[in-house]
């Protein structure tokens, strides 16, 4: 295995290479001006499907996610696309969000920005909450349901959400927007654009700034982002350099409630609770997450004519941080401090304040090759990166501390990551009703760590592993209204790292059928899709939560998702449109084994925890006058269970929630170009919902010794009610 991975680095670095330069040999052999708006687009070429391919997909545009943006993360803003379910831990929409696609968590969800992996290399997951406001700096983005088209980084396995930061543009503008709400929500940031300076140079960039105080109690928020983009484009050629990133510091609220709590107080916080001496109640003041994340690109785009394209792209990511921790009554031993006399009585337990760190640096060289001629357009490429993080921690301060050094580590572990991608993948399109889908990919990965978990105990992995993932895909037109699709996806996924800790080694597989339907008219749109989805060893979340609010993860051996999923755009009026979404699904485990009783139990078919048979949404726009534009979004999640054994403790009720959102743009202002106004009222009808939560069991043998009993219990993780949020936008 080792071999392949030498062989396969060099041949991927030999493409790249190759391609590298036949850009620095481009010729400027295309005149049209209009190749210039295409350029921005191959950055994102090589994970993207277009309006006729055979992958299940949505857009958004720029301008549907102004309409919203008011400082809530992005999860929040694609709420109401088909099969989406979001989540926020403070309650609001601010901080820490989460989202669903299918019933699939976010840490299997392939997330691009400009084709460059987001996801966390180790654990998988995605912190919006390390970007705010980044949808202020997004030009669009794609969400493709299943296995979707091949990817960089780790596999997708419900979905994959592609980003394309924004395009340059050809006007200088200034913009400074603000915006307050509930809970002490405030949001302010400043655009800039140079436009094209001597036709050619662009800079443009932004500074942002969030504070909230959460819906739950002490669950603030305090976010800071920058993004700088420096662009040069000529007819054929499109370099982007940029630096983005963010600084958050947010108090812990990742551990729900019981439920007790919930209806008797439910914006309770436990998070940093502590008691003194005389047993009163405090709670710590700096229970926070405290991170920093930069991330550094380079793109070159270039067109040699009009058949041929490629795209360099490089990326650095540097994030670092720690979250910080109240605990009583902490054994010495754990920590290697030396028990200490006082008096006679020897002291080896105390209180402290501790810090876990994560250190770490993401390197990525990515590159592609485009070419189109007639029915044939085929995208070919390679893709590299490395992933080197620490994981240590500290304790800052000990109410009794015998033997310990300023800034010792109480544990220490490291984790490495390389991974090298190849794929190809071509649409042709046989005749005017028929086009063929091909696209194959193969990922080597290999992961090694060293040292110890943050519960000191060794974690020694060096694993390697080799996906093959191909997928194919027919579109038929029927008619000019009318086109079919059908497509087949596999994907293989390599177990997190929270897996590994569990001791497990067996990647994810899944099988991927897609079936659907498009309809177009000047007034009516409709995308239908049928889906099944068939696992082998799908990770499934057990419904338990560990130390930091994360879900933790079991094996499910077969299981499968089967749905229906239609979404429509129907213009009633000039002035008014409904756009309606459904997805009806099944979601199954088989044969689960889980321990009941002291003993492994089958249960059987069971439904698969997180995943509601029944997610519906719909938004109606209405715009009664030039430059005023109404909407009411509404949400439907049904009844879902937090475990896999069906348990009717571990039930998530179903809710509905609606929110009305305004936009008016004041025109022909002295000085400006426009001013606009933005308003944004959540769950108008003062709705108390969960949208998440977590279900755990443990055997109890106390009372009685010779049998046993399986205790189930439940937390929940409570959304606002009524909010507002108001805004304001001037742009020069």
């Amino acid at each position: 295995m080792k071999h392949r991975f030498i062989k396969m680095k060099k041949l991927i670095i030999s493409a790249i290479l190759g391609l590298l330069f036949l850009n620095l040999n481009a010729q400027e052999v295309v005149t049209d001006s209009t190749t210039v708006q295409v350029l921005d687009e191959v950055l994102i070429k090589s994970v993207r499907v277009d309006a006729d391919s055979p992958i299940t997909h949505s857009n958004i545009d720029k301008e549907e996610i102004k309409k919203r943006n008011l400082g809530q993360d992005i999860p929040i803003i694609l709420n109401y696309l088909p099969s989406v379910v979001t989540t926020s831990d403070a309650g609001a929409g601010v901080g820490y969000t989460g989202i669903r696609v299918r019933g699939i968590d976010s840490g299997q969800i392939n997330i691009t920005i400009n084709g460059i992996p987001y996801n966390d290399s180790e654990s998988h997951g995605t912190f919006w909450v390390n970007m705010p406001d980044f949808a202020s700096s997004v030009e669009n983005l794609q969400l493709q349901r299943g296995v979707g088209t091949s990817t960089n980084g780790s596999g997708a396995f419900g979905a994959s959400l592609n980003i394309l930061s924004e395009a340059f543009s050809k006007e200088a503008y200034g913009e400074v927007g603000a915006s307050l709400g509930s809970y002490n929500t405030q949001k302010y940031n400043v655009k800039f654009s140079t436009g094209l300076l001597n036709e050619h140079i662009e800079i443009s960039g932004r500074l942002s700034k969030i504070t909230s105080d959460g819906y739950v109690d002490r669950a603030s928020s305090d976010l800071k982002s920058y993004f700088l983009q420096g662009t040069f484009v000529d007819d054929n050629t499109l370099i982007k350099a940029l630096v983005f990133g963010g600084k958050e510091i947010t108090y812990q609220a990742w551990y729900g409630i019981d439920g007790e709590t919930l209806e008797n107080d439910r914006t309770y916080n436990p998070a940093g609770l502590y008691t003194d001496e005389d047993g009163n109640e405090y709670f710590y003041d700096n229970e926070v997450d405290n991170y920093s994340q930069d991330h550094y690109q380079l793109h070159w785009n270039q067109k040699y004519s009009n058949n041929w394209s490629t795209n360099i792209g490089l990326n650095y990511t540097y994030g670092r941080g720690y979250y910080e921790q109240y605990k009583e009554d902490e054994d010495f031993d754990f920590y290697d401090f030396t028990p200490i006399e006082i008096g006679g009585e020897v002291i080896n337990t105390t209180d402290l304040i501790r810090r876990r760190w994560l250190d770490n640096d993401f390197y990525v060289v990515n590159a592609n090759v485009n070419y189109k001629k007639d029915a044939l357009d085929v995208t070919a490429g390679a893709f590299y990166s490395y992933y080197d993080g620490d994981h240590y921690g500290e304790v800052i301060w000990a109410q009794n501390a015998g033997g310990s050094e300023i800034r010792d580590r109480y544990y220490d572990g490291n984790g490495k990551k390389n991974e090298f991608t190849v794929f190809a993948k071509a649409t042709y399109m046989v005749n005017d009703q028929w086009s063929i889908y091909g696209d194959l990919q193969e990922r080597f990965i290999n992961y090694k760590t060293t040292g110890v978990t943050s519960d000191r105990v060794p974690l020694e992995v060096d694993e390697n592993y080799s996906f093959f993932n191909p997928k194919a895909g027919l579109s038929f037109k029927l008619s000019q209204k009318n086109q079919l699709y059908t497509s087949y996806g596999r994907a293989n996924r390599e177990p997190r790292r929270g897996d590994f800790e569990d001791g497990i080694t067996e990647p994810e597989k899944l099988d991927d059928y897609e079936l659907g339907w498009r309809f177009t008219t000047e007034k009516t749109k409709i995308n239908s899709n049928l889906f099944f989805m068939n696992y082998q060893d799908q990770m499934v979340l057990t419904g338990e939560i560990d130390d930091t609010g994360s879900p933790v993860r079991t094996t499910s051996g077969k299981s499968y998702r089967l749905g229906l999923e239609i979404d429509a755009e129907f213009t009633i009026l000039k002035n008014l449109s409904i756009l309606p979404n459904i997805a009806l699904s099944s979601n199954k485990n088989e044969d689960f084994v889980a321990p009941k009783d002291g003993e492994l139990v089958n249960f059987g078919t069971t439904n698969i925890s997180y995943s509601p048979s029944v997610v519906a949404g719909n938004i109606i726009n209405y715009e009664p006058i030039k430059n005023l534009q109404l909407a009411l979004l509404s949400k439907y999640v049904g009844e879902q269970y937090m475990g896999n054994v069906d348990s009717d403790a571990s039930k998530l009720d179903a809710y509905f929630v609606n929110d009305f959102n305004i936009v008016y743009t004041l025109e022909n202002v002295p000085y400006v170009q426009e001013i606009v106004f933005t308003g944004l009222v959540n769950n108008i009808f003062n709705e108390e919902y969960v949208s998440n939560g977590y279900y755990y069991t443990y055997d109890d043998t106390w009372t009685d010794p010779d049998s046993t009993t399986t205790i189930e219990g439940t937390g929940y993780y409570p959304q606002a009610e009524i909010n507002f949020l108001l805004g304001m936008t001037v742009r020069f």
